[in-house]
């Protein structure tokens, strides 16, 4: 069973910084794609931000030039680095780690949500 734990969500004042982690129980590769998503009450799960090579990124339009995701496959490891936060940023964030067989899902990896507030 593949474990995802998320770590660095809590509660920040608008404008300011969290730097979440998502530590992955199996080897990454840079065939893995990897990605942060997030809830908020009463709204549908979102993608914020994926990465499915050491290079290749994709941003949520609302969080574009302020978010940044990146992956060190050595520790197994993916980040959602997030600078001039929002209200708007308030939800669970999730970690998720998949891999593709050609077109194909092979597998997919949740981890269990960590919250994200910002208020003032």
């Amino acid at each position: 069973q593949v474990q995802l734990v998320e770590s660095g969500g809590g509660s920040v004042q608008p404008g300011g910084s969290l730097r979440l982690s998502c530590a992955v129980s199996r080897s990454i590769s840079s065939d893995n794609f990897l990605a942060w998503y997030r809830q908020a009450p009463g709204k549908q799960r979102e993608l914020v931000a994926a990465i499915s090579s050491l290079t290749t990124t994709n941003y949520a339009d609302s969080v574009k030039g302020r978010f940044t995701i990146s992956r060190d496959n050595a520790k197994n490891t993916v980040y959602l680095q997030m600078n001039s936060l929002k209200p708007e940023d308030t939800a669970v964030y999730y970690c998720n780690v998949r891999r593709y067989s050609g077109s194909i899902l092979a597998y997919a990896y949740w981890g269990q949500g960590i919250q994200v507030t910002v208020s003032s």
